[in-house]
């Protein structure tokens, strides 16, 4: 540990950094990538020289920008152009795809397992580092409930967004194609547990979606459609106020989707969602978007914890008591400076999550030239929401907005938040396309299995069709 401190010591000698640095950032979401792309536009001469060595390590190659993922599934963006690749715009960092499963933070190594390890079934390598930055997000928190794991669909992944989309258009296809009237209803029954953002806007898209696709079918209508938003406290969308989330539900309600607020699911087993009220709904989807949780990696690192499993940080968004290690996002408790109250922390959102990585890599940048840490400060200026096409809710800077002024908010404010030009550009191009020509409503699930047709017809054993999938993937 004393050598650790005596090297970091040494490395910097007035305001310059005089031997190789190794930061470490764990996570390629919002606040991974964006603390790599600070962190290489300030230190781009030192970075060019080998002065410091940038390594981020990330599960996926690329930034899912989560907020397009509703309109992703709906088929109004593309799902390339929802996610960033983190090799073009890190090119002076080093990008591992893989995890880290440990972090000993008192020799400074953190256990990381690639593709390479896994399929030769070699033990994790061990990663060094003198500054590391814990950005790993989080994961979906579920509950123990019957049938869950086994039915539910979650929607946090570009992968999942289209999945779903896939399966509810292939749900309309089995509905279409069957005399069974019980197999019919359960097809055409969607069940979306959860009403904040992930919930309300997946199941507004969808839901316009699906009725579009529906005019394609001789013997489907959109009434024959069942649409169901269970929420277990008393509102939805809390981040946009009450009054809009009463409106919210006041919106969905007319288009005839049931908003069951206070009521829990109590059980998806046997393709039955069963509410805590004592409802039965024969269905085929259920979507889980009941909140998250810290990523389980922080609970195998010797820092501290909060009681909700979060890191303990500093307003300059240092981890608590330890020096040289840095978080920010959803994996990070930083105390909330402008609340008006004691103990407040930033909400777990894109909005802080950007910002935060902006200061988190400026502060390491301080850290190195031995300049003063900035402390991060930023009250929140309003919230959007998308309702599906031309329908939102919006409150910013204490002013609510509803309806088309409101879905265009929400659209220009995500515009501008995308990464890259070329994002930027794309999404706006793809915008005006789906504005004069008709949605496509195709289904792709035979994705998952792209050999299957080769296998088939050079007489080998393509992989099965589960005879009741559990996902409606093909």
């Amino acid at each position: 540990m004393a050598q650790a401190v005596d090297k970091q010591q040494r490395r910097v000698r007035h305001g310059r950094v005089k031997e190789r640095a190794r930061i470490l950032v764990v996570g390629g979401g919002y606040v991974g990538m964006y603390t790599a792309l600070r962190l290489q536009r300030k230190l781009k001469r030192q970075l060019r020289r080998g002065d410091i060595e940038i390594t981020v390590v990330s599960p996926d190659p690329y930034m899912t920008y989560q907020p397009f993922l509703p309109e992703a599934a709906a088929g109004s963006i593309s799902p390339r152009h929802v996610v960033v690749p983190l090799r073009r715009v890190l090119p002076e960092c080093r990008v591992v795809i893989g995890e880290v499963t440990a972090v000993d933070h008192a020799v400074r190594t953190a256990a990381v397992t690639t593709l390479a390890t896994e399929r030769h079934g070699r033990a994790a390598e061990l990663l060094g580092y003198d500054e590391l930055v814990l950005a790993p997000g989080s994961v979906s928190r579920t509950l123990p409930v019957p049938g869950l794991a086994e039915h539910a669909i979650g929607f946090r992944t570009v992968e999942e967004a289209i999945g779903l989309r896939n399966h509810v258009i292939e749900q309309m296809d089995i509905a279409s194609s069957t005399r069974d009237p019980a197999l019919r209803d359960a097809a055409l029954t969607f069940v979306f547990v959860g009403g904040g953002y992930a919930g309300v806007e997946a199941l507004g898209e969808l839901q316009d979606m699906a009725r579009y696709a529906a005019r394609y079918y001789a013997n489907l209508r959109p009434e024959d459609m069942k649409w169901v938003l269970v929420e277990a406290t008393g509102r939805v969308l809390p981040e946009v106020g009450p009054e809009l989330g009463r409106h919210t539900v006041t919106q969905l309600r007319r288009r005839n989707i049931q908003v069951l607020l206070n009521t829990r699911l109590e059980s998806c087993a046997d393709r039955v969602a069963v509410l805590s009220d004592g409802r039965r709904f024969p269905t085929r989807t259920v979507v889980w978007t009941a909140g998250v949780k810290p990523h389980p990696v922080l609970a195998a690192t010797d820092l501290p914890l909060d009681p909700r499993g979060r890191l303990r940080c500093t307003a300059q968004l240092a981890v608590e008591g330890t020096e040289h290690a840095w978080a920010a996002g959803d994996a990070a408790a930083v105390p909330d400076v402008t609340a008006t109250g004691p103990g407040a922390t930033t909400a777990p959102n894109a909005q802080h999550a950007l910002r935060q990585a902006r200061v988190l890599g400026d502060n390491i940048v301080h850290t190195l030239r031995g300049e003063p840490l900035r402390t991060y400060a930023h009250r929140q200026l309003g919230s959007v929401a998308s309702l599906g096409l031309h329908k939102g809710v919006a409150q910013v800077y204490g002013r609510r907005l509803t309806g088309r002024p409101a879905w265009l908010l929400h659209r220009a404010y995500h515009l501008s938040r995308v990464p890259t030009f070329n994002r930027k550009a794309r999404v706006l191009a793809e915008w005006t396309l789906a504005g004069l020509f008709k949605r496509e409503i195709v289904s792709l699930g035979s994705l998952e299995h792209p050999r299957a047709e080769f296998e088939r017809a050079a007489g080998g054993n393509p992989p099965r069709r589960h005879p009741d999938p559990p996902k409606g993937s093909s």
